[in-house]
């Protein structure tokens, strides 16, 4: 059984779509970070860097912290959305690390300094969204090659969609990217991805989940 700590965010909501697309049925566990529950002993042990995601998987007795490195061993665990081929494979990490050190800092850093601050600083918020909206024009750029962001569906995929799907949150605009915008449709109608972006809401229901 997969134990997953996991709370209502982009970086959350990833291992629970992953999940959901791999069929793993798993027991979910709510880490509040508002209450501060990522600090306490017992999740520590978990991630000593206190973050949301972690897992344990009980039968191979791991336990995995960090987002990105969560969905590779979930995707490794079960040979599936992540190629074994060399360069499809290498393609696949260069976008999950593409989301995991731009797209979800730059995305993160604007919804706080636009929303979440004591007061405006300007000059954060100009910088992160300048960063943001380059990121996207990257992001569209891609996708202008195939339906999803390294060839076939896969963990960049996933990784990526719920930090997209945030951008009303963060205060950007989608429409000078066409292909984003395209992409998140075709993505948001899976039904794994609706279930594990409702995760830990009262919209969340999942044959998998307990």
């Amino acid at each position: 059984m997969i134990h997953l700590y996991t709370y209502t965010t982009p970086n959350g909501q990833k291992p629970a779509i992953l999940l959901e697309e791999l069929g793993l049925p798993y027991t979910l566990h709510k880490v509040d970070l508002g209450k501060g529950e990522q600090f306490s002993p017992e999740f520590v042990a978990l991630n000593p860097n206190s973050k949301i995601p972690a897992i344990k998987d009980e039968e191979a007795g791991v336990t995995v912290f960090e987002s990105g490195a969560v969905l590779i061993y979930l995707a490794e665990k079960t040979g599936k959305l992540l190629p074994t081929e060399v360069a499809s494979r290498a393609q696949v990490m260069a976008w999950l690390m593409f989301q995991m050190a731009g797209v979800g800092p730059m995305f993160g850093q604007l919804g706080h300094f636009r929303r979440s601050a004591p007061e405006p600083i300007e000059y954060a918020i100009h910088r992160y969204e300048q960063e943001t909206l380059r990121l996207l024009q990257v992001l569209d750029l891609q996708l202008q090659k195939s339906d999803f962001i390294a060839g076939d569906y896969s963990i960049a995929d996933i990784a990526t969609y719920p930090w997209a799907a945030a951008y009303e949150y963060v205060g950007v605009s989608l429409d000078p990217y066409p292909y984003v915008q395209a992409w998140l449709k075709r993505v948001g109608q899976r039904p794994a991805v609706q279930i594990g972006m409702a995760i830990l809401t009262p919209e969340f229901k999942s044959a998998l989940a307990r």
